[in-house]
């Protein structure tokens, strides 16, 4: 979704937009409009499209929770959902918690194994410091719900490689994702003798058009993550050097090294391509920059000649 969602036109033409291409509505933690409400309110108006959060922080909501509002969206769409999950910045933590978690992989580990029971029936019985639940839900047809988390660095690649469904990335170079993630991911899948999880790659793109600053467009969406200690340090790890002082310098290094995919469309092919090479299984667009550029209406002009164009190109 290209813009926050707060007018609900914009939103219902989005999922017209999607509904017609075939693909699927994702979804970030937006503190506007909350994601499993505005999905269910387009199920409401008959707009039932497939859905994926990506993601949606931990501190929240009970497992319990999460769980009942993944499966109900998975009954009222009609289409498996991909209800992906990830421990938020400790600073946010804190703020809801009152203190963050001594181990975001421990607590991770706890809150996905939880939502997993109960959406196989089980009485789910915890208490942990992360986790406090004693309950199971009724039974209830729906879809598949599909569990993911969202990856950044080698740990959670091989959480997600134990126990996820689907593992979600985000501002994730395309080497590091095929030489780092993919092969810890692997090797835990293998170890635990399950399959390995779908890798999704959320991708910041905007086409190139005169009076329109690559730059300044990386910067306006990705600033915050250029000054936060995680990405910093995955970015790092990944051969991009980022200063959080400096975080225009930043904005430029991801466009160089094609995380911000900027250009003609022949070059966002070329790019949007890169990750299919890297592993990915399935490419988000994420135009939010445009959107929080030039506002929902080009977002969404321009998402649809995207859309379009890869058509076009068979990709």
């Amino acid at each position: 979704m290209p813009f926050l969602p707060v007018d609900t036109d914009h939103v219902a033409s989005l999922a017209s937009l999607v509904n017609r291409a075939g693909c699927r509505l994702w979804l970030g933690q937006p503190v506007t409009v909350e994601p499993h409400q505005l999905f269910a309110y387009l199920a409401g108006r008959g707009m039932r499209v497939p859905v994926g959060t990506s993601v949606t922080l931990m501190p929240l909501r009970n497992p319990f929770e999460a769980a009942l509002q993944a499966r109900s969206l998975a009954q009222l769409t009609g289409h498996p959902v991909v209800a992906g999950y990830g421990p938020g910045p400790t600073g946010f933590q804190r703020a809801l918690l009152g203190s963050a978690y001594r181990s975001p992989l421990t607590a991770t580990r706890e809150y996905l194994t939880s939502m997993r029971g109960l959406l196989n029936g089980e009485t789910v019985t915890l208490d942990t410091g992360y986790t406090r639940l004693d309950a199971a839900l009724p039974p209830l047809p729906h879809p598949q719900v599909e569990l993911g988390l969202g990856v950044l660095r080698a740990g959670m690649a091989r959480l997600a490689g134990e126990i996820a469904d689907v593992a979600i990335t985000w501002l994730c170079p395309p080497a590091y994702l095929r030489d780092v993630l993919i092969p810890e991911m692997a090797l835990a899948a293998a170890k635990a003798n399950r399959p390995m999880p779908r890798v999704v790659s959320v991708v910041h793109v905007a086409e190139r058009k005169p009076r329109r600053d690559p730059v300044q467009l990386a910067l306006k969406i990705c600033g915050p993550h250029l000054r936060a200690a995680h990405y910093v340090d995955m970015l790092g790890k990944a051969g991009i050097r980022v200063d959080p002082a400096d975080p225009e310098s930043g904005a430029r290094a991801l466009i160089d090294a094609g995380v911000f995919v900027t250009g003609t469309i022949s070059e966002l092919v070329s790019g949007l391509s890169g990750y299919q090479r890297a592993g990915a299984d399935e490419v988000v667009l994420n135009l939010g920059a445009v959107g929080a550029h030039r506002g929902a209406r080009v977002a969404l002009r321009e998402l649809k000649f995207l859309l379009t164009s890869l058509e076009v190109q068979g990709v």
